[in-house]
């Protein structure tokens, strides 16, 4: 997926996380959505799309223009055929993708979004996702309606439609006004949904949209009633699963909201997380830390648990090994786990 330059500290798609105090960047945990990965398509042969491409950096307005036209035929396969040439335009040159937006496609593209056909609803998801990659483009395609047709592929579409329409609702999202309408149109389940139950890819891409999604409140708390929390502890106790800073990283941002923390301890995170403060690598450990301070500040029961867990030791040794930010951050949750339990406190618990 497409990211922002960032700096140390926590900064992703333009958000600073330094109150966390994460030493490393989040980008480089999320995958790779800067085009589709989604094959070559069989109805055309490898020499046919070498001799279109060719024609078309030559001729791109004169092709674009057809192409348009044929997205909106009666004919199903003229459209598919239009919608596929389209979508290898928009990914091999960079250029077309304002030409073809300018040539009127965004629309009809996005008629083929809610077509019942899956492979030709695919190619319009496909086709879009290549063209959401430019910047000037990414207005457009959610003024144009784009949103919901996205989020029906997401629910309804084949594996790889659901993949790219979570990777271009993640494009539509890194406009801030459009976070709270996606979330609105209901894209929060079917990206957790594909969290759990997608293929590796398809975890990769759901969990990098609904980072970006989940920097809003409103959306953080549809994550939470969605389910996330079993999916992202799962994949935070799978240690050689790729997949635990990007789990840590969408939880870092969940659990601003009690709402989160009680679905986390419930789910059975905070031994999860203890097992990364003592095992897992600089970054997870700093991730890990971070999260359980904020869990512990206000709750003495939550304190109680993380110490039961055994924590004190492996931040002892966090606190003497780890990063900068890693080891104030233990040293502070040490001094949370190490105070007097008063009546007042207890009273108080969750």
């Amino acid at each position: 997926m497409d990211t922002d330059s960032v700096q140390s500290g926590f900064t992703y798609m333009g958000r600073k996380f330094s109150d966390l105090g994460l030493n490393d960047d989040s980008s480089s945990a999320f995958s790779d959505c800067n085009s589709d990965r989604s094959g070559e398509f069989p109805t055309a042969s490898s020499e046919s799309r070498r001799l279109f491409l060719a024609c078309a950096s030559d001729n791109s307005d004169e092709v674009i223009a057809q192409l348009v036209s044929g997205l909106e035929s009666n004919n199903i396969d003229e459209q598919k055929q239009a919608a596929m040439e389209i979508r290898l335009l928009a990914k091999n040159k960079p250029d077309n993708r304002i030409k073809i937006a300018r040539a009127g496609a965004i629309k009809p593209l996005i008629s083929i979004i809610s077509s019942n056909d899956p492979q030709l609803q695919e190619y319009g998801v496909t086709a879009i996702l290549n063209l959401s990659l430019c910047d000037e483009n990414k207005e457009e395609i959610a003024y144009s309606g784009a949103i919901k047709p996205l989020v029906r592929a997401l629910r309804v579409g084949t594996s790889t439609a659901r993949e790219n329409a979570a990777c271009a609702l993640l494009r539509l999202s890194q406009i801030d006004e459009n976070k709270i309408a996606i979330g609105r149109s209901g894209a929060i389940p079917p990206l957790v949904n594909l969290l759990e139950n997608g293929n590796f890819r398809g975890k990769k891409d759901a969990c990098t949209a609904l980072y970006s999604l989940c920097s809003v409140k409103e959306n953080k708390i549809k994550a939470v009633q969605a389910g996330i929390m079993k999916p992202l502890v799962e994949m935070m106790a799978d240690l050689g699963s790729n997949m635990v800073d990007k789990s840590a990283f969408v939880l870092s941002l969940l659990v601003s909201v009690a709402e989160a923390r009680a679905a986390l301890v419930e789910e059975g995170g905070i031994p999860v997380l203890v097992e990364i403060v003592e095992v897992g690598t600089q970054r997870q450990k700093e991730i890990a830390v971070a999260i359980l301070l904020q869990l512990c500040e206000d709750c003495l029961a939550y304190r109680t648990m993380v110490a039961r867990e055994g924590a004190i030791p492996p931040l002892v040794a966090l606190s003497q090994t780890g990063t900068s930010r890693a080891k104030q951050k233990a040293e502070a949750l040490i001094d949370l786990l190490r105070q007097p339990r008063s009546t007042n406190a207890a009273a108080k618990g969750i």
